[in-house]
């Protein structure tokens, strides 16, 4: 997901995409740190959040006091009956002795009864991975049509040195592995059942699908036939080949997939050493050299000194139809271009469609979309995403907030701009800088509304992100949830309510704000919530993706896991955790809400020494993993 790892420096050890963006994308100003603290401090006092109970409570981010107040007197506990489990650093997933966990589906698993069974010499070639299910798999759901379960599974980039394991250079050497590259990337959809209580894909399906960096994708919305997206082979800019580096997903109430384009930049340079980078490319981290991945030495779209308009026509939100094979995937220019991590969709009180987006970057924004049409059951709403209204959160100190409208009139850009350059508009408007916005979650039972913010190394380090409210630790190594109401409850209104849910730390190393809120302790510690999600009861379920070294500042914290918090409450338990260098991320229920759906992304990352799913001969494979109640009762 948002732990993007790199090739690009080295052969043999990836880097996070944190740790490379610090080298390409420095802060703009670094400031003396004692002066950042008298500076908050004579500006604020001491900064304010609304406390969970719904009261002021003064706060100053570098103190161990936090304002967190469940109201737990009152509040009817909804936590799942289950024993939490122990962080550790197994090669394994582990869950409460009351569940079990079977392999569903991983990388390299053919989808096709002519494709070829995962070759862990070689691990296979572009026509085996054009059969397969795609690489590190991140935000996904189910589909039910016609007695069918359909799942649509977003496949985000690719390891090189796992990918192109029998090359010497583990890197794609030709145009045969560049064709691999691509096919392990994108969204796979696949049919699955369940025979004799374990999900499995259904190969040779209808529904079976591959959407590639090749795929045809329509154009849609207010940058369709704009200039900024025209190229030679597209002159009208209409249609556009390929989506990839998608993240986390969406889903619609009209039963569409949406996937997200998030570190699409990484993946274009120049052929050209004296090629000038623009700073509207600059501002999306694009550079003259890419990630490692090398495709534009074999495909001119991907090196802009030859199709300088190629990067514009990535970074949006594409809609799918899982259950229509045939259909053309569409990208939805509307909704903005940016980083995207999840797209969270819900209804205005008068049946408005809202969606909520993060931009996964350090200093970045959360956005909100509202369509222009109303979504009505009884007619064709394959459209409504075509067009709507952008705006961008900003968090006050003292626990209100607003959507600022991204218009003509208030960022002086026409409409097609702003949803090209919509980090631009953004800044313009005011909106507030983020501790790198990951997934938004709508409460299913009232319009409340949650965000995790992941970490930000470069906070308080420049005057482009100082330390506020709702990001209030300098050098924030740990992340935080922040959740906010909607005035009058109605997603329409462009007003709102926060306060900071969890601030998740280490109280085992630390004593000050590092520690974590009061809902954190040393049984339920984590860092970098990353995925997040709801289920049918009102529980929020939390993914992380951090630091797994288990030592220093991240001592006793184990592999990455996945906890369940109770809202009302604010307890947080750990329900699972998973193997050596993975991240969790992705997560979905069975109709009968027997099964959760669980994805592990890059196991074995950085040489951390992981054959998750295999044995010790075998490469590690991101999975997905169905989890279920020994008993098999329903989750819910």
């Amino acid at each position: 997901m948002s732990q993007l790892k790199s090739t690009h420096q080295t052969l043999t050890k990836r880097i996070s995409f944190d740790e490379f963006d610090e080298i390409v994308n420095p802060p703009k100003q670094t400031v003396d740190f004692d002066n950042i603290i008298n500076a908050v401090i004579s500006r604020r006092q001491a900064l304010k959040v609304v406390s969970i109970a719904g009261a002021s409570a003064g706060m100053f981010a570098f103190m161990h006091a936090t304002p967190f107040s469940f109201n737990n007197a009152q509040a009817k506990e909804i936590l799942l009956d289950f024993k939490e489990v122990s962080a550790n650093a197994l090669d394994t997933i582990t869950v409460p002795e009351n569940f079990k966990w079977d392999v569903v589906v991983s990388w390299g698993d053919p989808m096709w009864s002519k494709g070829k069974d995962f070759d862990h010499k070689t691990a296979g070639t572009f026509e085996s991975q054009l059969l397969s299910f795609g690489d590190n798999n991140d935000g996904m759901f189910i589909f039910e049509h016609k007695g069918k379960t359909i799942l649509a599974v977003n496949n985000e980039y690719v390891n090189n040195d796992l990918l192109h394991y029998a090359n010497p250079s583990k890197k794609p050497e030709n145009e045969n592995d560049i064709k691999k590259n691509k096919y392990a990337h994108g969204v796979s959809i696949v049919e699955i059942e369940n025979k004799s209580g374990k999900w499995k894909i259904v190969k040779d399906s209808v529904f079976n699908r591959k959407v590639t960096p090749d795929t045809d994708i329509e154009i849609t919305g207010p940058a369709r036939g704009h200039t900024l997206l025209s190229t030679d082979a597209d002159l009208r800019a209409q249609k556009v080949k390929g989506t990839f580096n998608n993240c986390a997903s969406g889903k619609t109430p009209w039963g569409t997939y949406l996937t997200c384009e998030e570190n699409f930049n990484g993946y274009f340079m120049s052929s050209d050493a004296n090629e000038k980078v623009s700073a509207e490319f600059k501002r999306y981290g694009i550079n003259t050299k890419d990630w490692g991945y090398g495709w534009g030495k074999y495909d001119d779209r991907f090196d802009f000194s030859k199709v300088p308009n190629e990067p514009n026509r990535h970074g949006y939100i594409v809609e799918i139809d899982p259950t229509k094979p045939d259909s053309t995937p569409k990208k939805r220019t509307a909704l903005g271009r940016f980083k995207h991590e999840n797209a969270e969709v819900v209804l205005t009180n008068d049946n408005r469609v809202v969606v909520y987006l993060g931009d996964d970057e350090r200093g970045e924004f959360v956005y909100k979309f509202i369509a222009d049409t109303k979504y009505d059951p009884k007619k064709d709403n394959s459209n409504i995403l075509e067009n709507g209204t952008l705006y961008v959160g900003k968090f006050n100190d003292d626990g209100s907030g607003s959507w600022l409208v991204l218009d003509e009139k208030s960022t002086g850009m026409k409409k097609a701009e702003i949803c090209v350059h919509t980090r631009q508009a953004g800044s313009k408007v005011g909106g507030t800088t983020m501790d790198r916005p990951e997934w938004v979650a709508s409460h299913p039972h009232k319009a409340e509304v949650y965000l995790a913010l992941t970490n930000n190394t470069n906070r308080g380090k420049s005057e482009a992100m100082p330390i506020n409210a709702a990001n209030p630790r300098a050098d924030n190594k740990y992340g935080q949830i922040v959740r906010w109401t909607p005035e009058n409850a109605d997603h329409a209104n462009d007003k709102f309510k926060w306060e900071i849910f969890l601030l998740a730390g280490n109280p085992k190393v630390h004593a000050n704000n590092n520690a974590g809120s009061k809902n954190i302790n040393t049984d339920n510690m984590f860092n970098s919530p990353d995925g997040i999600g709801f289920d049918s009861r009102g529980g929020l379920w939390i993914q992380s993706d951090g630091n797994y070294s288990n030592k220093g500042d991240y001592e006793g914290q184990g592999n990455n896991s996945m906890l369940y918090a109770d809202p009302q409450t604010g307890k947080v338990k750990r329900f699972l955790v998973g193997p050596i260098g993975c991240e969790i991320t992705g997560l979905c229920f069975s109709t009968d809400k027997k099964t959760m759906f669980v994805g592990v992304q890059h196991p074995g990352e950085d040489s951390s020494g992981s054959h998750f799913p295999g044995t010790k001969d075998s490469i590690p494979r991101s999975s997905v993993i169905a989890v279920s109640k020994k008993d098999n009762q329903a989750f819910l």
